[in-house]
Protein backbone atom coordinates (compact mmCIF):
# COMPACT_ATOMS: atom_id res chain seq x y z
CA UNK A 1 0.00 0.00 0.00
CA UNK A 2 2.97 2.14 0.18
CA UNK A 3 3.74 2.29 -3.57
CA UNK A 4 1.38 5.54 -3.16
CA UNK A 5 3.51 7.70 -1.70
CA UNK A 6 1.83 10.12 0.72
CA UNK A 7 2.61 13.55 -0.03
CA UNK A 8 5.29 15.88 1.81
CA UNK A 9 3.31 18.40 3.68
CA UNK A 10 -0.32 17.56 3.18
CA UNK A 11 -0.23 13.98 4.42
CA UNK A 12 -3.34 14.56 7.13
CA UNK A 13 -5.18 15.69 3.91
CA UNK A 14 -4.45 12.73 2.15
CA UNK A 15 -5.40 10.39 4.63
CA UNK A 16 -8.77 12.06 5.25
CA UNK A 17 -9.60 12.16 1.42
CA UNK A 18 -8.47 8.47 0.84
CA UNK A 19 -10.95 7.31 3.99
CA UNK A 20 -13.69 9.58 2.83
CA UNK A 21 -13.44 7.67 -1.24
CA UNK A 22 -13.24 4.26 0.77
CA UNK A 23 -16.36 5.39 2.52
CA UNK A 24 -18.19 6.38 -0.61
CA UNK A 25 -16.53 2.69 -2.53
CA UNK A 26 -17.80 0.70 0.52
CA UNK A 27 -21.13 2.19 0.88
CA UNK A 28 -22.03 2.27 -3.49
CA UNK A 29 -20.73 -1.55 -2.85
CA UNK A 30 -23.01 -2.46 -0.19
CA UNK A 31 -25.65 -0.47 -2.23
CA UNK A 32 -25.01 -2.49 -5.36
CA UNK A 33 -25.31 -5.90 -3.72
CA UNK A 34 -28.87 -4.46 -1.87
CA UNK A 35 -30.48 -3.95 -4.90
CA UNK A 36 -29.14 -7.09 -6.32
CA UNK A 37 -30.77 -9.50 -3.16
CA UNK A 38 -27.44 -10.10 -2.37
CA UNK A 39 -26.68 -7.70 0.51
CA UNK A 40 -24.25 -8.31 3.72
CA UNK A 41 -25.52 -7.81 7.06
CA UNK A 42 -25.09 -4.80 8.38
CA UNK A 43 -23.10 -6.21 11.04
CA UNK A 44 -20.53 -7.88 9.10
CA UNK A 45 -20.45 -4.27 6.79
CA UNK A 46 -19.50 -3.01 10.09
CA UNK A 47 -17.01 -5.62 11.23
CA UNK A 48 -15.29 -5.22 7.82
CA UNK A 49 -14.92 -1.77 7.54
CA UNK A 50 -13.79 -1.37 10.67
CA UNK A 51 -11.05 -3.90 9.96
CA UNK A 52 -10.26 -2.30 6.72
CA UNK A 53 -9.11 1.04 8.14
CA UNK A 54 -7.01 -0.84 10.75
CA UNK A 55 -5.16 -2.32 8.12
CA UNK A 56 -5.17 1.04 6.45
CA UNK A 57 -3.88 2.13 9.69
CA UNK A 58 -1.02 -0.41 9.90
CA UNK A 59 0.31 -0.97 6.15
CA UNK A 60 -0.65 2.55 4.68
CA UNK A 61 1.05 5.05 7.06
CA UNK A 62 4.73 5.31 6.57
CA UNK A 63 7.04 6.25 8.27
CA UNK A 64 4.74 3.41 10.52
CA UNK A 65 2.98 4.50 13.47
CA UNK A 66 2.96 2.49 17.07
CA UNK A 67 0.16 0.16 17.88
CA UNK A 68 -0.96 2.61 20.87
CA UNK A 69 -1.66 5.38 18.18
CA UNK A 70 -3.37 3.09 15.93
CA UNK A 71 -5.69 1.82 18.99
CA UNK A 72 -6.56 5.33 19.70
CA UNK A 73 -7.24 5.49 15.57
CA UNK A 74 -9.76 2.09 15.88
CA UNK A 75 -11.20 2.66 19.00
CA UNK A 76 -12.35 6.13 17.75
CA UNK A 77 -13.63 4.39 14.11
CA UNK A 78 -15.26 1.61 16.28
CA UNK A 79 -17.15 4.54 18.15
CA UNK A 80 -17.97 6.46 14.63
CA UNK A 81 -19.00 2.81 13.03
CA UNK A 82 -21.67 1.85 15.62
CA UNK A 83 -23.25 5.78 15.33
CA UNK A 84 -23.17 4.57 11.58
CA UNK A 85 -25.08 1.55 12.60
CA UNK A 86 -27.47 3.16 14.81
CA UNK A 87 -28.06 6.08 13.10
CA UNK A 88 -31.54 4.98 12.01
CA UNK A 89 -33.85 2.39 13.42
CA UNK A 90 -33.96 0.05 10.45
CA UNK A 91 -30.43 -0.22 10.34
CA UNK A 92 -29.57 -0.64 14.24
CA UNK A 93 -32.14 -3.86 14.00
CA UNK A 94 -30.31 -4.99 11.09
CA UNK A 95 -27.18 -4.55 12.71
CA UNK A 96 -27.76 -6.14 15.97
CA UNK A 97 -29.79 -9.07 14.23
CA UNK A 98 -27.22 -11.47 14.09
CA UNK A 99 -26.07 -10.90 17.64
CA UNK A 100 -29.64 -11.21 18.76
CA UNK A 101 -29.70 -14.46 17.20
CA UNK A 102 -26.76 -16.34 18.83
CA UNK A 103 -28.18 -15.12 21.85
CA UNK A 104 -31.45 -16.74 21.72
CA UNK A 105 -30.43 -19.74 19.98
CA UNK A 106 -32.78 -19.81 17.31
CA UNK A 107 -31.15 -22.23 15.51
CA UNK A 108 -29.12 -25.20 16.16
CA UNK A 109 -26.04 -23.56 14.63
CA UNK A 110 -26.55 -20.70 16.86
CA UNK A 111 -26.70 -22.75 19.64
CA UNK A 112 -23.42 -24.26 19.00
CA UNK A 113 -22.11 -20.71 18.60
CA UNK A 114 -23.58 -19.51 21.25
CA UNK A 115 -21.82 -22.22 23.41
CA UNK A 116 -18.31 -22.52 21.75
CA UNK A 117 -18.67 -18.07 22.61
CA UNK A 118 -19.59 -19.07 26.81
CA UNK A 119 -16.80 -21.18 26.86
CA UNK A 120 -14.10 -19.48 24.19
CA UNK A 121 -14.43 -16.14 25.47
CA UNK A 122 -13.53 -16.95 29.63
CA UNK A 123 -10.82 -18.60 28.56
CA UNK A 124 -9.36 -15.54 26.37
CA UNK A 125 -9.90 -13.10 29.16
CA UNK A 126 -8.21 -15.56 31.70
CA UNK A 127 -5.07 -16.33 29.40
CA UNK A 128 -4.84 -12.11 28.50
CA UNK A 129 -5.05 -11.66 32.72
CA UNK A 130 -2.57 -14.41 33.40
CA UNK A 131 0.23 -12.98 30.61
CA UNK A 132 0.03 -9.38 32.49
CA UNK A 133 0.58 -10.50 35.68
CA UNK A 134 3.06 -12.96 34.81
CA UNK A 135 6.67 -11.79 36.07
CA UNK A 136 9.28 -11.56 33.63
CA UNK A 137 12.69 -12.90 35.03
CA UNK A 138 14.56 -12.52 31.75
CA UNK A 139 17.12 -10.13 31.05
CA UNK A 140 17.46 -7.32 27.95
CA UNK A 141 19.16 -8.67 25.02
CA UNK A 142 20.63 -5.46 24.60
CA UNK A 143 20.79 -2.27 26.41
CA UNK A 144 18.70 1.08 25.45
CA UNK A 145 21.51 3.88 24.01
CA UNK A 146 20.06 6.91 25.02
CA UNK A 147 22.42 9.18 22.50
CA UNK A 148 23.53 6.76 19.91
CA UNK A 149 26.71 7.47 18.24
CA UNK A 150 26.33 10.01 15.38
CA UNK A 151 27.93 8.74 11.71
CA UNK A 152 30.50 10.51 10.22
CA UNK A 153 28.01 12.57 7.62
CA UNK A 154 24.61 12.31 6.85
CA UNK A 155 22.58 12.97 3.65
CA UNK A 156 19.67 15.49 3.51
CA UNK A 157 17.89 16.33 0.68
CA UNK A 158 20.52 15.54 -1.41
CA UNK A 159 22.86 17.13 0.00
CA UNK A 160 25.87 15.58 2.46
CA UNK A 161 26.37 17.06 5.68
CA UNK A 162 29.66 16.59 7.88
CA UNK A 163 28.31 16.51 11.42
CA UNK A 164 31.57 17.69 12.62
CA UNK A 165 32.47 20.76 10.36
CA UNK A 166 28.63 21.41 9.40
CA UNK A 167 27.34 24.67 11.52
CA UNK A 168 23.74 26.08 11.83
CA UNK A 169 23.76 28.43 9.26
CA UNK A 170 20.88 30.70 11.13
CA UNK A 171 23.30 31.55 13.50
CA UNK A 172 23.97 35.11 12.34
CA UNK A 173 24.42 38.54 13.20
CA UNK A 174 22.95 41.52 11.85
CA UNK A 175 25.27 41.34 9.18
CA UNK A 176 23.71 38.14 8.23
CA UNK A 177 27.47 36.34 9.12
CA UNK A 178 27.77 33.25 10.94
CA UNK A 179 28.64 34.89 14.55
CA UNK A 180 28.43 32.80 17.05
CA UNK A 181 28.53 34.89 19.96
CA UNK A 182 26.09 36.87 19.18
CA UNK A 183 23.81 34.36 18.96
CA UNK A 184 24.87 32.91 22.79
CA UNK A 185 24.50 36.64 23.92
CA UNK A 186 20.49 36.57 22.77
CA UNK A 187 19.91 33.01 24.63
CA UNK A 188 18.63 34.23 27.43
CA UNK A 189 18.00 31.98 31.18
CA UNK A 190 14.70 30.24 30.84
CA UNK A 191 11.85 32.02 32.63
CA UNK A 192 8.45 33.67 32.56
CA UNK A 193 9.87 37.16 32.40
CA UNK A 194 12.41 36.41 29.12
CA UNK A 195 10.51 38.35 27.12
CA UNK A 196 10.32 41.97 29.48
CA UNK A 197 13.77 42.22 29.88
CA UNK A 198 13.64 45.36 27.97
CA UNK A 199 15.66 44.37 25.12
CA UNK A 200 13.99 44.35 21.65
CA UNK A 201 16.87 42.29 20.01
CA UNK A 202 16.05 39.57 22.08
CA UNK A 203 12.52 39.47 21.13
CA UNK A 204 11.48 36.82 18.21
CA UNK A 205 8.14 38.51 18.54
CA UNK A 206 9.04 41.97 17.21
CA UNK A 207 7.99 42.78 13.99
CA UNK A 208 11.01 44.57 12.81
CA UNK A 209 13.31 41.60 14.34
CA UNK A 210 16.24 40.80 12.10
CA UNK A 211 18.89 38.03 11.78
CA UNK A 212 18.92 35.36 14.32
CA UNK A 213 16.01 36.97 16.43
CA UNK A 214 13.99 36.28 13.24
CA UNK A 215 15.31 33.08 12.51
CA UNK A 216 13.80 32.05 15.80
CA UNK A 217 10.38 33.19 15.80
CA UNK A 218 10.30 31.52 11.79
CA UNK A 219 11.42 28.47 13.90
CA UNK A 220 8.69 28.72 16.74
CA UNK A 221 5.71 28.54 14.11
CA UNK A 222 7.28 25.42 12.35
CA UNK A 223 7.78 23.97 15.59
CA UNK A 224 4.48 24.79 16.96
CA UNK A 225 2.81 23.57 13.66
CA UNK A 226 4.50 20.13 13.69
CA UNK A 227 6.70 18.82 16.80
CA UNK A 228 4.09 20.66 19.90
CA UNK A 229 1.53 17.64 20.10
CA UNK A 230 4.27 15.49 21.37
CA UNK A 231 7.16 17.60 22.75
CA UNK A 232 4.90 20.15 24.22
CA UNK A 233 4.21 23.64 24.43
CA UNK A 234 6.79 24.05 26.47
CA UNK A 235 9.44 21.53 25.18
CA UNK A 236 9.25 19.54 28.30
CA UNK A 237 7.76 16.33 27.30
CA UNK A 238 4.61 16.71 27.81
CA UNK A 239 2.68 16.88 24.80
CA UNK A 240 -1.03 16.51 23.63
CA UNK A 241 -0.23 12.85 22.28
CA UNK A 242 2.55 12.37 25.03
CA UNK A 243 1.27 9.79 27.10
CA UNK A 244 0.30 7.68 24.07
CA UNK A 245 4.13 6.56 23.90
CA UNK A 246 6.13 4.29 25.98
CA UNK A 247 8.95 6.05 26.85
CA UNK A 248 7.12 9.60 26.45
CA UNK A 249 9.03 11.96 24.14
CA UNK A 250 11.86 13.82 24.72
CA UNK A 251 12.12 16.79 27.09
CA UNK A 252 13.82 19.41 25.98
CA UNK A 253 14.09 21.63 29.00
CA UNK A 254 16.03 18.71 30.80
CA UNK A 255 19.73 19.58 30.77
CA UNK A 256 20.09 16.01 29.80
CA UNK A 257 19.11 15.96 26.16
CA UNK A 258 19.75 19.55 24.07
CA UNK A 259 22.04 20.78 26.49
CA UNK A 260 24.32 17.73 26.35
CA UNK A 261 24.35 17.79 22.53
CA UNK A 262 25.85 18.91 19.37
CA UNK A 263 23.14 21.24 16.95
CA UNK A 264 24.49 19.12 14.30
CA UNK A 265 23.71 15.95 16.27
CA UNK A 266 20.25 17.20 16.81
CA UNK A 267 20.09 18.26 13.19
CA UNK A 268 20.72 14.61 12.24
CA UNK A 269 18.53 12.99 14.87
CA UNK A 270 15.48 15.16 13.59
CA UNK A 271 16.36 14.84 10.10
CA UNK A 272 15.92 10.68 10.03
CA UNK A 273 14.07 10.39 12.83
CA UNK A 274 13.41 7.13 15.00
CA UNK A 275 13.46 4.90 11.93
CA UNK A 276 16.47 5.91 10.87
CA UNK A 277 19.10 5.02 13.86
CA UNK A 278 21.59 2.96 13.46
CA UNK A 279 21.69 -1.09 14.52
CA UNK A 280 23.42 0.36 18.02
CA UNK A 281 20.58 2.23 18.77
CA UNK A 282 18.37 -0.78 19.36
CA UNK A 283 16.02 -1.22 21.49
CA UNK A 284 15.23 2.36 20.67
CA UNK A 285 11.03 3.21 21.20
CA UNK A 286 11.44 6.05 19.64
CA UNK A 287 8.09 6.97 17.05
CA UNK A 288 9.73 10.10 15.47
CA UNK A 289 9.13 10.46 11.91
CA UNK A 290 11.87 11.55 9.57
CA UNK A 291 11.33 14.99 9.45
CA UNK A 292 13.39 15.35 6.01
CA UNK A 293 10.52 13.83 4.42
CA UNK A 294 8.21 16.49 5.62
CA UNK A 295 10.38 19.64 6.28
CA UNK A 296 12.73 21.52 4.38
CA UNK A 297 16.68 21.46 5.54
CA UNK A 298 16.41 25.62 6.33
CA UNK A 299 12.72 24.42 8.04
CA UNK A 300 14.81 21.80 10.45
CA UNK A 301 17.98 24.19 10.81
CA UNK A 302 15.58 26.63 12.29
CA UNK A 303 13.58 24.87 14.45
CA UNK A 304 16.12 23.50 16.15
CA UNK A 305 17.44 27.40 16.33
CA UNK A 306 14.14 27.94 17.95
CA UNK A 307 14.70 24.86 20.69
CA UNK A 308 18.03 26.06 21.83
CA UNK A 309 16.32 29.78 22.15
CA UNK A 310 13.45 28.51 23.94
CA UNK A 311 15.20 26.03 26.61
CA UNK A 312 17.79 28.96 27.15
CA UNK A 313 20.36 26.41 26.18
CA UNK A 314 23.95 26.57 23.79
CA UNK A 315 25.00 23.65 21.63
CA UNK A 316 27.61 21.58 22.91
CA UNK A 317 30.53 21.92 20.82
CA UNK A 318 32.65 18.91 19.06
CA UNK A 319 35.38 18.49 21.48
Amino acid sequence: MTSLKLIEGFMPMQMIFELAFCVAVFAGISYLLDRSGMGIPRFWQGILFWVFIMLYLKYRIYPPIPFSVRAMYGTVSLIAIFMWMSSNEEDWRKFKQPIMNVLDAVTPFHRVLRTVYLIALPIILWGFSYNSFLPNLEEPIELRTVHPAPPASTKVHGKTFVLQTSYNPYRVNLEGKFDEEFARKLITEQSMGRLMQGRPDANPWDPNAQGYIKYVREGGEIFFQNCHFCHGDNLNGRGLHAFAFNPIPANFTDPGTLAQLQETFVFWRVSKGGIGLPREGFPWASVMPPWEQHLTTDEIWKVILFEYWHTGYYPRTWD
